[in-house]
This record gives C-alpha cells, sequence and structure tokens, in this order.
C-alpha cells in the first residue's frame, strides 16, 4: 500500500510503498477514507517539533471503514465506519498496570510514536474506536479527531468553562475556528476572538463569537475589558502557541482567570511580574490532546446537529498530493481551517 513516511534521518516525507498492515488480537486495521493535516504534522516535517521515531506513517485526524478484525475482537465488524482516537496508553506505565490507561504516564501519539493514517491502511487497538453514523460525511467525522476534539478538551475539562463565563480565544485557524463553536456550545459569554487575519475574524463571528479583535490595530486588552464591562476574562486560550501570545491573554485574565496553553511551542515561557498571579488568584494551565469520551461525545454532538462542520473542509487532496496539502498549510494561503488527505 502507499504511505506518507517521514523520516528522522532525511527529514523528509516520502511517500512509498509498505506492506498492509495486519492486525493482532486486540487490534483491527481500519481502510482509510480521511485523515486530516494538522499543524503539528507540519511541524514534525519542518523540524519544529523533535520526531520521536526513526521513521514513521504521518497523520492523526481519521476515519474509514474496518477492513480486518484481530481474534479477540468482539462487537466490531468489517465495513463498520469509524473515527480513530489519536493516540494510546503504552499499557506498561505503572498507572496502565494498575487499569488507569487513561491517566497513562507514557502516552503514545499517532503519527509521530506509531504509524498514523496517511495511508490506504492504518492498525489501531479496537478500544480506539468510535462508530460514526451512517449520515455523518467521513471527512467531518475525521476532524473530529483534534481539529476539534482538542479545543473540546480544553474547554470542557482543563479549563471547565461554565455557562455565563467570558472566553477569549488566540488564533483562529483550525482550532480556533472550532473552539469559537464549542465555547458557544456550553454557553460562554461573551466570546471574543482575536486573530490578525481579516478573514479569520469573519469566520470567528460568523461561528459564534461576540467580539472580533485585530491585534495590529488595537490594543486588546482595553477591547476585551469594554467587552466584559471591565471585569477581563475567565477563560483565555492561546492557540497560536507563541510566547507572546500567551502574555498577551494572560494580561487580559480578570480575578481567578484561567490561561490555557494548547498551540504547541518550544518557546521559553515569559509571563511578567509573578506577583500579579498571585494578587490575582490566576491560573496558566497546559494543555494536550483530549480522551477517547470526549471524540465519543463529539460524535453524538455532529450527529445530533449541535455541531456544523460542512465549512471546516477547506479543500481535499488525494495521498499522492499530500506535499501540495502540507505546503498549503504551512504558509496558510487561503486561510485553510481544515486540509483533509484522502488515500
Amino acid at each position: 500500500m502507499k504511505a506518507a513516511r517521514y523520516s528522522a534521518k532525511t527529514k523528509k516525507l516520502e511517500l512509498t510503498e509498505v506492506p498492509v498492515p495486519e492486525p493482532g488480537p486486540r487490534e483491527v486495521v481500519v481502510k482509510v477514507q480521511a485523515c486530516g493535516i494538522c499543524l503539528s504534522d507540519v511541524h514534525l516535517i519542518d523540524g519544529s517539533l523533535a520526531p520521536v521515531a526513526e521513521e514513521v506513517t504521518v497523520g492523526h485526524e481519521s476515519a474509514g471503514v474496518i477492513a480486518e478484525v484481530g481474534s479477540d475482537v468482539r462487537g466490531w465488524a468489517r465495513g463498520d465506519r469509524v473515527a480513530l482516537t489519536g493516540g494510546k496508553p503504552c499499557e506498561v506505565c505503572e498507572r496502565c498496570r494498575t487499569g488507569n490507561l487513561d491517566r497513562c504516564l507514557n502516552f503514545k501519539l499517532m503519527g509521530f510514536h506509531y504509524d498514523g493514517a496517511w495511508a490506504e491502511y492504518v492498525r489501531v487497538p479496537f478500544y480506539s474506536l468510535t462508530p460514526v453514523p451512517a449520515h455523518v460525511p467521513i471527512e467531518q467525522a475525521a476532524i473530529l479527531a483534534d481539529a476539534v476534539a482538542t479545543p473540546y478538551a480544553a474547554l470542557t475539562d482543563r479549563a471547565a468553562v461554565k455557562p455565563g463565563e467570558s472566553v477569549g480565544l488566540w488564533g483562529i485557524g483550525g482550532l480556533g475556528t472550532h473552539a469559537v463553536q464549542i465555547a458557544k456550545l456550553i454557553g460562554a459569554a461573551p466570546i471574543v476572538a482575536v486573530d490578525p487575519l481579516a478573514s479569520a475574524r469573519r469566520r470567528a463571528l460568523m461561528a459564534g463569537a461576540d467580539v472580533a479583535i485585530d491585534p495590529n490595530e488595537e490594543d486588546v486588552n482595553d477591547a476585551v475589558k469594554q467587552a466584559t464591562g471591565g471585569l477581563g476574562l475567565d477563560v483565555a486560550v492561546d492557540l497560536v502557541g507563541a510566547n507572546a501570545v500567551l502574555k498577551q491573554a494572560v494580561t487580559c485574565l480578570g480575578m481567578r482567570g484561567r490561561a490555557v496553553m494548547v498551540g504547541l511551542s518550544l518557546e521559553r515561557i515569559e509571563l511578567g511580574p509573578g506577583v500579579l498571579l498571585g494578587v490575582m488568584s490566576q491560573s496558566v494551565l497546559g494543555h494536550l490532546g483530549y480522551q477517547k469520551h470526549h471524540l465519543d461525545q463529539l460524535m453524538t454532538l455532529l450527529s445530533a446537529g449541535r455541531l456544523d462542520l460542512a465549512a471546516s473542509i477547506t479543500d481535499e487532496y488525494p495521498l499522492d498530493d499530500v506535499h501540495e496539502g502540507v505546503g498549503r498549510l504551512a504558509t496558510k494561503e487561503g486561510d485553510p481551517v481544515r486540509l483533509v488527505v484522502k488515500p
């Protein structure tokens, strides 16, 4: 089969022929029908993120149909439509050995630690599967598994946003666009979007933001105070992954506000006088990814029409043209929300 594999040695992504995987007893093989291109994939390929495997098939936002089922797997069959959780527990650390798989100390990321879904087929544990209803477009099901699930987990769990709390979102790209929808779904108010791109600000307002701020033209802190009646934000989310963005987000927090770092960055964090965090009882929280139950919840919301992802698929590429999609996301040509590979 064809697969797009990244080599840490050559620092290149190459299309190559590899054997079709066979399932272990507790695994399934899925015929990939759609897999998103994420900015973390771009950062792996351009060297911004250090590789964790010498060679790996990239791709962690995927959905398709089951092609083969392992001997010990029950309740799943060939032809079932499924979305795939983008990671798995190591099953050998202290917490995994004692049954706490959701608190694994050495969680493995699909497309980074083990082979992902920029390929015709992918092998995954049976417990990573979420059923996809027949009426849900497979492309939308695929991007749930990070572009939607990561901001969903960040807002609902990590930040624990409550109805009526004010939320600020920095960076209205693939993650931020869905973060706006999720914040609205939770009942956050007001929702403040910050992005230098006019198209991103328009998209934020269409998705449900109450205010959209251009950080190059406006004083963000003043605009946030105006939007929140002078109180500042209850929750501020950095979806970019830049110290300057996080620092600005923290300055916009109100009393007991929480700042959440969703965007990944190797930059050193510098936030200014620490005494301000103490006096205001504020928190700065790191966040990565999501858990399986988040994907299940989102599939229910998407299936029921509570989430509208029709405008989220900006373009689709055959596997042969994956390099073109990666380059487009890297340069943000056309301001894409999500680009999808269709093997």
